[in-house]
């Protein structure tokens, strides 16, 4: 091909081809001339095709000498994405044409113009420089604050459950029975302390520090009863007593416990602050009152026994004893007796002609499905009772309440009183405020009265709030049942708040409850519900 006339210069990479006016040269084609500029050493350049057959057609026909831009070389495109979180970074390489391919140097002078500092993947940068191009790659990663942890406490014996009580999605208590004391020696280890966290810092891509939250510290409770820090370890809690280890937060106190073989004429009287155990019996008329628990390893016979913990009678409780625990009562059997729990009630075999009130459950014959009885007296429950024969054809009525918390609906009518003279300081201060706001304030008192009455709104919230938490609680009583295992028969009246229904003929095992129309139906083991 003659290209006479054409010449081919670069400069500052930018290539320019150069035509003269010649005569009798041989018409150029553009295919012809593109592929000369590939022969020239231009092909990995960016060629302006457009001005290459543009090249072609003036060749062929301008009667002036010109000069067209028909190539350049381009540098490898960096462009860095920062996300809006800041943590971090990806890369898009476009590759060279002709000119300086991308390096890690070049990449790394890009993250810091567009703010990276912290977090670089180097490895990645110098694996996407190798490609030549890639496209959202991430280059730089952020690093989350790790949080301190709070301070934990593990036990390192064998202790008695937290007395509060623990309830479930239903409402019902998680009894467990413990039927024996666990006692430690002074000086055993009771608990220890890992102390708090500080945590690690994080940090952003553009080198923002990201603090960490130190984990909670807390000590051991203060003042815990049987229990000290160890002299030569802050972090070990250990017995200062005998007795047995009760779990309270942050820490585990120590109750003396005391042991009797019976409570008779002539032991006298118990009153301890801690847990008793008696290896025998309580006699009659006899009393026990504890700030802990109680354990009986005999018959209660017509004694009375108060716990700030739980009672647990390894035999019967009989001759009209009388019990009450802020916790648990449970029992062998039970006939003509007081019965009162602060959570749960267990018989284990029947209950006779008893009077039994529990704030939560009372389960009788758990230790005989089949023969277990609840007979005679008033059973009073607020979610659950649970009986294998519920009454007896050859006794006289049977009488269960369900629903029914005493205590929360005391604490209910004593919250609302609360309320009502809350909301009416409140209303009094507001009252208070608006007037020396509008008149004025010679005596400089609005300051004062203002605080008072966004102190009165802070309490008064807070009692609304501990109300509607009450109505919660009292409003699963709605959702209490009877659970018979084998069957009901006699004389049997079960009232669900103001619904009472008198049974008055036999029914198998099924569950009574009251339904979505407020009435007490009785649902059998099929499933069928029928009302009562």
């Amino acid at each position: 091909m003659d290209f006479s006339g054409i010449a081919l210069n670069e400069a500052d990479g930018q290539v320019f081809l150069t035509v003269q006016v010649v005569a009798g040269r041989a018409p150029l084609e553009s295919v012809t001339l593109l592929a000369w500029l590939l022969e020239q050493g231009y092909g990995n350049c960016l060629i302006h095709t457009e001005a290459v057959d543009q090249a072609a057609l003036d060749a062929n026909t301008s009667v002036k000498p010109f000069v067209l831009l028909v190539a350049q070389r381009c540098d490898a495109a960096i462009q860095v994405h920062i996300a809006p979180d800041d943590m971090s970074a990806t890369l898009a390489i476009v590759p060279a044409r002709g000119g300086e391919a991308a390096a890690p140097a070049m990449v790394l002078r890009a993250l810091a113009a567009a703010g990276v500092t912290q977090g670089v993947d180097y490895a990645a940068v110098a694996s996407v420089c190798e490609q030549g191009a890639c496209n959202g790659v991430v280059v730089a990663r952020g690093l989350l604050p790790e949080h301190g942890q709070d301070a934990e406490f593990e036990e390192l014996t064998s202790v008695q459950e937290d007395r509060a009580p623990r309830v479930d999605e239903h409402g019902l208590i998680d009894y467990r029975e413990r039927g024996t004391i666990v006692v430690v020696k002074t000086g055993a280890p009771l608990m220890r302390r890992k102390p708090a966290t500080t945590g690690v810092d994080g940090y952003c891509v553009r080198g923002k520090v990201l603090p960490a939250r130190a984990g909670l510290d807390l000590p051991f409770t203060g003042q815990l009863a049987g229990a000290e820090v160890a002299a030569d370890d802050p972090n070990l809690l250990q017995a200062s007593l005998t007795g047995q280890p009760v779990r309270v937060q942050c820490g585990v106190m120590v109750e003396p416990v005391l042991r009797v073989s019976e409570v008779n004429m002539a032991s006298g009287n118990i009153h301890y602050d801690g847990t008793v155990q008696v290896d025998g019996e309580v006699g009659h008329g006899m009393k026990v009152q504890a700030t802990g628990d109680i354990l009986v390893g005999g018959v209660v016979d017509g004694g009375v026994l108060e716990a700030g913990g739980n009672i647990t009678v390894t035999g019967g409780v009989v001759g009209r004893a009388r019990l009450r625990a802020v916790g648990s009562v449970t029992a062998r059997f039970a006939e003509a007796v007081q019965i009162h729990a602060g959570t749960s009630i267990v018989i284990r075999d029947m209950a006779l002609d008893c009077e039994l009130q529990s704030l939560n459950q009372i389960i009788v014959g758990d230790a005989s499905p089949q023969r277990g009885r609840l007979i005679g007296g008033v059973t009073t429950a607020m979610m659950l009772l649970k009986v294998p024969l519920l009454g007896s054809a050859t006794s006289g009525v049977t009488r269960v309440v369900m629903g029914a918390n005493p205590a929360l609906q005391t604490r209910r009518r004593a919250l609302q009183e609360r309320i009502e003279k809350e909301d009416a300081a409140h209303t009094s201060l507001h009252k208070l405020v608006v007037h020396l706001t509008s008149v004025g304030d010679p005596k400089g008192v609005l300051a004062r009265a203002k605080a008072s009455r966004e102190q009165a709104a802070t309490a008064h919230a807070g009692s609304l709030a501990e109300r509607d938490e009450l109505d919660r609680q009292i409003a699963l009583g709605r959702s209490a049942t009877v659970q018979v295992g084998v069957a009901v028969s006699g004389t049997v009246d079960i009232a669900f708040g103001r619904l009472v229904a008198a049974l008055r003929r036999d029914y198998r095992a099924g569950v009574f409850r009251v339904d979505a129309e407020g009435e007490i139906v009785f649902t059998d083991s099929s499933g069928y519900a029928v009302p009562v």
